[in-house]
């Protein structure tokens, strides 16, 4: 079990061009003070024909960087060849497998270690001990949760072996859905969406009849508008019993946040300082921490 806080890099979640994916790859192993790195496709299997022939290549970067290297799987598996997907995902090799729908969980050997990502509903106790029973290594919590669930999960995951993880930054995932909202938006069909997620490199803003922030859509996902940061929470969380952090990846300079949680996990500054200075780095960021802290999840409280 780490016993030293650890960062976890999770999937990407946008649509970005292969050119911007290696990029920000290659940043994240030169320059990101970050543990591991989840990569993959989670949200539509329709972007993964893009840079799936870039993956060898950013493995082999990061790994020799020192970061252990994961590879998530899809969200919502639909389709034949979505299943297919799953089966050769599965058989890769070596590297760990995060599960993001428990259909995965079928394609695994009974003792084929996997870490989960945070779109398993681990409510309980009961899936706790059933996931580690079948491997789990891992397990990063739903993010709607609050700090008293996270606490209770906390504890009872190390009891099993398993390592806490939480969602610490980056909007947060909601729902995925068969349908594409990108594509309606623009008036087209899923099945001929033109790839139009990959015009919002963050999601699309959707607002309120009142012209209120509310959600962003991401393809077939729906996120929250804010961006989730428990940089001030952080030793209120380690208190709880988590021993890692996520970061999902936006267009933002990712190695500035990565190096912000860092130095606050090393205890070099304190988490308010750590949050001010985020709100500098990222100027149009809407940031909340809400559901950890019991309110609305859009709501933001200063530690």
């Amino acid at each position: 079990m780490t016993t030293v806080p650890t960062i976890t890099l999770g999937p990407l979640l946008f649509n970005w061009t292969a050119d911007q994916w290696s990029d920000f790859y290659a940043r994240i192993a030169d320059e990101a003070p970050i543990d591991r790195v989840c990569l993959g496709e989670v949200v539509c299997s329709k972007r993964l024909p893009f840079y799936i022939n870039r993956l060898p290549d950013a493995i082999e970067r990061l790994q020799r960087a020192g970061k252990q290297v994961i590879l998530s799987s899809l969200a919502l598996v639909t389709l034949k060849r979505e299943r297919r997907m799953c089966m050769d995902l599965a058989a890769s090799g070596d590297l760990e497998i995060e599960v993001n729908d428990l259909t995965m969980l079928s394609h695994l050997k009974r003792d084929q270690r996997f870490t989960v990502g945070p779109l398993i509903n681990v409510y309980n106790e009961g899936t706790l001990a059933y996931l580690a029973q079948r491997g789990a290594t891992r397990v990063c919590l739903p993010p709607e949760l609050p700090l008293a669930s996270v606490e209770m999960l906390s504890h009872e995951a190390i009891f099993y072996g398993i390592e806490p993880e939480i969602w610490a930054f980056g909007r947060v995932p909601l729902a995925i859905s068969g349908r594409c909202y990108h594509a309606r938006v623009h008036g087209l069909a899923k099945d001929n969406c033109r790839f139009v997620c990959g015009e919002d490199s963050d999601g699309l803003g959707v607002d309120t009849l009142d012209g209120e922030a509310f959600l962003a859509v991401n393809g077939v996902q729906t996120l929250s508008s804010t961006c989730c940061s428990l940089l001030e929470n952080i030793d209120q969380l380690i208190s709880a019993g988590v021993t890692s952090f996520r970061m999902s990846p936006h267009s933002g300079d990712m190695v500035a946040v990565a190096r912000l949680f860092r130095r606050v996990l090393d205890r070099e500054i304190e988490g308010r300082e750590a949050g001010d200075a985020l709100g500098t780095l990222l100027p149009g960021m809407v940031f909340s921490n809400g559901f950890l802290r019991g309110s609305h999840g859009a709501a933001f409280e200063r530690a």
